[in-house]
């Protein structure tokens, strides 16, 4: 990748991996209700879906998919169910699940990570960025390496956006310890993950 190709292709990926979506906010939600150290060790959920998606659409798989109806719609809908589902749960949780005496158990390690990585696979917007974004960055006469160098540069920079949202949602967490307060905040985490859900049910598949 040429220096010219990377400073075009950083700044641009940068701005994909830190928009606010379902997965960086599930890091915020997470961090706030179980702890920073969950949330960022769940996230590697995300990370392992994002990387099979990169090497699908790196083999001309992903490209294929992208192109198939019946299997953006089916993808589409089950994501977009499965964020709605997320949602209720946190909507119904009430006081959320910090591991205080008196409150509910706090969400198993296994169930964050598995939460990351289905949202992660769930979202059809992803294996479009990879098969209609990155081709405009690979070298033709370095495909493998190239794509495989945007890959990494795409994971290090979400990698970077789940410290962030862990962060943040970490330090929110604090400053909310209360059960009212606590439970506002999952009232809210549940309806922006709702509406991000039914978001996901209009998004349309760009034409070929």
């Amino acid at each position: 990748m040429t220096l010219e190709t990377f400073l075009l292709f950083a700044p641009a990926c940068f701005a994909i991996n830190m928009a606010f979506g379902p997965n960086n906010l599930l890091s915020l939600t997470n961090a706030a209700r179980s702890g920073l150290a969950p949330a960022i060790l769940a996230a590697a959920g995300r990370i392992v879906s994002f990387a099979v998606m990169i090497a699908i659409a790196g083999i001309g798989l992903g490209a294929v998919l992208a192109a198939s109806e019946t299997v953006f719609m089916a993808v589409k809908w089950v994501g977009a169910l499965y964020l709605i589902w997320i949602g209720i749960k946190l909507i119904r949780a009430g006081a959320p699940l910090l591991g205080d005496e008196g409150s509910a158990p706090a969400l198993s390690l296994r169930t964050l990570t598995l939460q990351e990585l289905w949202v992660a696979a769930g979202n059809p917007k992803a294996i479009l960025v990879f098969t209609a974004f990155f081709p405009q960055f690979v070298d033709a006469q370095s495909y493998a390496l190239s794509f495989t160098i945007l890959g990494a540069i795409f994971l290090v920079f979400e990698l970077f956006a789940i410290l962030v949202y862990s962060f943040i949602g970490a330090k929110l967490g604090r400053h909310i310890r209360n059960g009212r307060a606590l439970k506002w905040f999952n009232r809210t985490s549940g309806t922006m993950m709702i509406g991000f859900g039914l978001a996901l049910m209009f998004t349309r598949r760009p034409a070929t």
